[in-house]
């Protein structure tokens, strides 16, 4: 599979690995604000209204 039909996820996981080790990012330093960031978007995912699927009634 290219990088091109990956998955999103995928395509930003490459792009933050070459970010971090192209600026020489310490491991355990980027481990440490990785964290905070999924901290961060938890916190957003769990406020974001959910959609709900209703059935329609005929």
């Amino acid at each position: 599979m290219s990088l091109e039909s990956a998955p999103d996820e995928i395509k930003l996981a490459v792009d933050l690995i070459y970010l971090l080790e192209s600026n020489e990012i310490d491991p355990q330093t980027a481990l440490k604000a990785l964290a905070i960031v999924k901290q961060d978007l938890d916190a957003k995912v769990d406020s974001t209204p959910k959609m709900t699927v209703e059935a329609s009634g005929s």
